[in-house]
């Protein structure tokens, strides 16, 4: 984004848009590891289950602009490993996702997002081509999470489910639910993302 940054913020002024940027994850039963408090001499062990294929996919939308506040919209598919069930975010969730977002914030999007296959295939070109009038996307140069601040969503949820034994995929998305909403009161968390990037907006 280095490259494109110029041409992002002239874009968000000119048309008065929200800067709307996207990221998505997938966590499965076995928790991320983390360290914790213990007795000396005892390593604390968590025990999970790890059965079965079954899976969240979080994604989330980071709002910058125009409005009052930045705003975080999310979206959790549940796969609970049935057969021929998708196991991850795909193209018309994606639209879905930024229909809400639209909706929500009420007005014209610049969608700034990664290179990952589902973002650029021809299912989400037509997508977005169909949505021409209000989202204007750019894609993030290779390898810059640095520059995502929706990233930093992701690393936040991934930090608080660290060592969390859930016992059924429906009971990790409820607690990941749980820490997405209460991220999404979080304003001043939500700017901390946004400020980690470099990134400063000026009213249009």
């Amino acid at each position: 984004m280095r490259e494109v940054r110029p041409e992002v913020e002239k874009t968000v002024r000119e048309q008065g848009s929200w800067l709307v940027f996207e990221d998505e994850a997938g966590q499965s039963l076995r928790p991320p590891k983390a360290r914790t408090w213990s007795r000396r001499g005892h390593t604390p062990v968590v025990k999970v289950t790890g059965r079965g294929s079954g899976r969240i996919s979080p994604a989330a939308l980071l709002c910058a602009g125009p409005g009052p506040r930045s705003r975080l919209i999310c979206r959790m598919p549940v796969h609970t490993g049935r057969k021929g069930e998708k196991k991850g975010f795909r193209e018309d969730d994606f639209a879905a996702l930024l229909d809400a977002a639209h909706q929500q914030l009420g007005g014209k999007i610049v969608l700034v997002w990664d290179n990952a296959t589902q973002h650029r295939d021809a299912v989400m070109r037509a997508l977005l081509e169909a949505r021409s009038t209000w989202p204007t996307v750019f894609r993030l140069p290779p390898c810059t999470p640095d520059l995502n601040p929706a990233e930093g969503v992701r690393a936040h949820l991934k930090k608080s489910l660290a060592n969390l034994a859930a016992r059924t995929t429906r009971q990790l998305a409820a607690k990941a639910r749980t820490r997405l909403k209460k991220m999404q009161y979080r304003t001043d968390l939500l700017d901390g993302f946004i400020r980690e990037t470099g990134l400063t907006l000026t009213p249009p």
